[in-house]
């Protein structure tokens, strides 16, 4: 599974960090991101990162499975 995070939509609600704080960070501006590394998520957090997307009230996190 990949993730990211499409700039245009992210709102900074933050709710990605409560759902996968491992996967996501917020940066200087106050938006999510995916942590570097983290593009391709391992399998132990995909369920986590399901939920933030599933949660992102913006639709801004993109999963390809």
């Amino acid at each position: 599974m990949k993730v990211s995070i499409n700039d245009t939509r992210c709102q900074g609600h933050a709710r990605c960090i409560y759902f996968a704080p491992e996967v996501f960070e917020i940066d200087d501006e106050g938006y999510a991101k995916v942590k570097p590394g983290f593009e391709t998520v391992p399998p132990e957090l995909e369920d986590k990162v399901r939920k933030a997307c599933a949660n992102c009230p913006e639709l801004s996190i993109v999963v390809t499975e």
